[in-house]
């Protein structure tokens, strides 16, 4: 049976949730990695917004949004319970305030903003998290889940941006949050590095190897 087509770009933090999702619940995928610069004609057919990711299912079915991407494969198979540790005020936020924040505090230029103010309105949001894991590992409990994936690549995304401030900040449970998942088997398998897909390459069909549930 052909397998879901998945059009991604790794450093891409939607994307990065989708494949965190889609490896967890180990469901096999034809990877297409996209060039932003010079997207396939096949995805825009697919799904004309342009954005990655994009799941089109074998029946023709096209899910373009990450959130929903996550929560089919985890609807198909979900070995870890990731659907019981969700928080969808907490992603909400993440998606909406967070994010307008990292983009202007990334990209000031493009933005025509001061980095600092969107820096420090980030940092609000990251003291937040890290309240929430003065308790437990994770978000939602002693275990990854849902929103740990949905929310961890924006939050590497910031972190990245100045290094040494980042480092400078008093986030020690966060730090070991982003650590522990940066440094685990899921991330290390989603981040595996393909070239970008043309028609008429030789599919590459992934099963993404998730073997350290204990995180």
């Amino acid at each position: 049976m052909p397998a879901p087509i998945l059009y991604s770009f790794r450093r891409c933090p939607y994307a990065m949730r989708a494949r965190l999702a889609l490896a967890v619940s180990s469901m096999a995928v034809e990877l297409r990695e996209v060039k932003l610069s010079a997207k396939p004609d096949a995805m825009l057919a697919a799904s004309p917004k342009g954005t990655v990711p994009v799941l089109v299912l074998p029946d023709g079915t096209v899910i373009d949004q990450s959130i929903d991407i996550m929560r089919w494969a985890l609807t198909q198979h979900d070995p870890e319970d990731w659907l019981s540790r969700d928080d969808p005020t907490l992603v909400a936020a993440n998606d909406g305030a967070f994010k307008h924040d990292l983009d202007r505090y990334k990209y000031p230029d493009r933005h025509g903003t001061q980095a600092e103010i969107h820096r420090a309105s980030g940092l609000a949001f990251l003291l937040e998290i890290e309240q929430r894991l003065v308790r437990f590992p994770h978000l939602c409990g002693p275990a990854r889940g849902f929103a740990d994936a949905a929310i961890i690549p924006f939050v590497r995304q910031f972190a990245a941006v100045d290094p040494a401030w980042f480092a400078m900040q008093s986030l020690p449970n966060l730090r070991s949050w982003l650590s522990s998942y940066l440094t685990s088997d899921l991330f290390g398998a989603i981040m595996m590095r393909v070239s970008p897909w043309r028609p008429g390459d030789a599919p590459v069909r992934v099963r993404w190897q998730a073997s350290d549930p204990d995180r």
